[in-house]
């Protein structure tokens, strides 16, 4: 009986845990922290071994097989140990996928997976397929192969995902775009990084096909020198594309197996022209796939966002607040205020990953009147934009930071919480941040 040993009590490693059982394997969870109750539960309803708040060594480096979950980083010493011994170390997404014919189609890049994942799936299932949405959204990806049988899995996939793939390859890859994010993670290198997002092509085959942003410098310059396999469908809003989807005259193009899809960006229910980018990554999958155009058009009209991701919150006294608490880097914010036309009260701060904010720049200088900051050490963005903002006020609770911005906003202005960084100073994570914004603005 093969040992596998799962490091990580969490959705990932519960559900590698009853897609272990069931096919066989001796399964052991371990987890250096402590585990919440409802996986627990699980795992004792699976007769499943587990240890919380510590390792033993003794019973992870007897594995024939470990899946690490994703937020444990490669360096960590027990993990260097079993790679020392020749012990495989793969990501959920590899084991999962050894246990299932259904096709995938796979979505990775720096901003803007969650919301072609959700926009995939949703045209995928309106058009009538039987398809499953996981990875790092929703439910674990494992826990769906060992109990449902899906034609279609939608997987949004991180790039410490894609560090542990072996053979995993998606029929559809879709790559949104690359931009400097986690490089703590990759010795602060920003290739360590754009190679990782890129292994989500590199199993693929000339039968598989490649989404991709064609206007996005980082990838095309990548794909100069690193050839891809699979069939490439660029998409743009720059130039038009013999093959692929682009932007002509506010009407998107998809032009794909001779066929050609019109849509024109009214019908959109999402603001951006991030949006634009990822609703035509979504397409073409659907396309792919043989989804009705009629299907496509209807589905792309009426779906509802991504939360946490410039969700429309309350207008009070003709003020718009908008929750983007899922705005964790510079780009995300950069999408965020391109998409507002109105004057910013910007809430902002949180734990910097070493942020950039020279870009915002032009956008914060045009939109944002006031910046209210919201973090444990808010140096970085007073120093960025104290000379070109005319107030930028400090506030340590939500509550605190809602009532000030309401005081400062005026009749047709937006209140943006639009954060750039991560929210572990003062939240648990960022939908906790985005669920006290709302609920700080709803009572206002």
């Amino acid at each position: 009986m093969k040992r596998l040993v799962i490091l990580g009590g969490g959705e990932s490693g519960v559900g590698t845990a009853i897609l272990g059982k069931k096919k066989g394997y001796e399964v052991f969870v371990s987890d250096s922290g402590k585990l919440k109750e409802k996986y627990k539960d699980v795992l004792e309803h699976f007769d499943i071994d587990w240890e919380a708040e510590g390792h033993t060594e003794a019973k992870i480096l007897n594995a024939d097989l470990v899946m690490k979950s994703p937020g444990i980083p490669d360096r960590v010493p027990l993990v260097k140990a079993l790679v020392e011994k020749g012990v495989p170390v793969i990501s959920e997404i590899e084991f999962a996928s050894r246990f299932t014919d259904a096709k995938i189609v796979g979505i990775t890049g720096s901003n803007g997976k969650t919301t072609t994942t959700m926009l995939t799936n949703h045209l995928l299932k309106e058009g009538g397929l039987h398809v499953g949405m996981a990875g790092n959204i929703g439910d674990s990806y494992a826990q769906m192969v060992a109990e449902n049988d899906f034609d279609l899995y939608v997987l949004e996939i991180s790039s410490f995902q894609l560090d542990g793939i072996v053979n995993f390859a998606p029929h559809i890859a879709i790559l949104t775009n690359i931009t400097p994010d986690h490089l703590d993670r990759y010795e602060y290198k920003f290739e360590n990084y754009i190679a990782s997002k890129f292994r989500i092509a590199e199993n693929q085959t000339e039968e598989d096909y490649f989404i991709y942003d064609a206007d996005d410098p980082v990838i095309s310059e990548w794909m100069k020198d690193h050839p891809i396999k699979s069939k490439l469908l660029p998409f743009s809003l720059e130039k038009e594309l013999e093959e692929g989807a682009y932007l002509k005259d506010n009407k998107i193009i998809l032009n794909i197996t001779n066929e050609t899809l019109e849509m024109t960006t009214e019908a959109l229910a999402l603001e951006g022209k991030h949006n634009v980018k990822n609703t035509m990554a979504a397409m073409t999958a659907a396309k792919l796939v043989s989804i009705r155009k009629e299907s496509i058009r209807e589905s792309i009209a009426n779906f509802q966002g991504a939360p946490h991701r410039l969700e429309k919150v309350l207008k009070i006294h003709h003020v718009q607040y908008i929750n983007d608490s899922k705005a964790t880097n510079v780009n995300s914010v950069f999408y965020a205020l391109d998409s507002v036309k109105t004057p910013v009260v910007w809430i902002a701060g949180g734990q910097d990953k070493g942020n950039d904010y020279k870009e915002l720049m032009p956008l914060v200088r045009e939109k944002v009147k006031a910046i209210v900051c919201l973090g444990l050490d808010n140096e970085k963005l007073k120093d960025a934009f104290g000379n070109v903002v005319d107030l930028v006020v400090e506030t340590y609770a939500m509550e605190e930071a809602v009532k000030v911005a309401y005081k400062i906003a005026g009749r047709g202005d937006t209140v943006l919480l639009s954060p750039a960084c991560a929210s572990f100073d003062l939240f648990k994570n960022y939908e906790d941040r985005g669920d006290q914004f709302k609920n700080a603005v709803k009572n206002l």
